[in-house]
């Protein structure tokens, strides 16, 4: 589908993101740079924060889906 507006483009990263291999793995050398082994505490805020980055990436694509085009497969009409 063609970019329709600059919203959808937006839409579109931010799910590319999401379902990313090469993100996943720059996500997994982010945690041996930040997490020591046998570090239960950084283990664990560590991936709450990984969590709470994805979610809010989420939140920004849900915010677009009333502002992408009809026929794109994920539009949802403001209620």
């Amino acid at each position: 589908m063609r970019a329709k507006t600059k919203v959808h483009v937006e839409y579109e990263v931010f799910s590319a993101i999401l379902d990313s291999e090469c993100i996943a793995d720059i996500i997994e050398d982010l945690k041996i740079e930040l997490v020591p082994n046998n570090d239960t505490v950084a283990k664990k805020r560590f991936n709450e924060g990984v969590k709470s980055a994805a979610q809010y990436i989420s939140n920004l694509m849900d915010r677009r889906v009333h502002r992408l085009p009809e026929k794109h497969p994920e539009y949802k009409s403001k209620e």
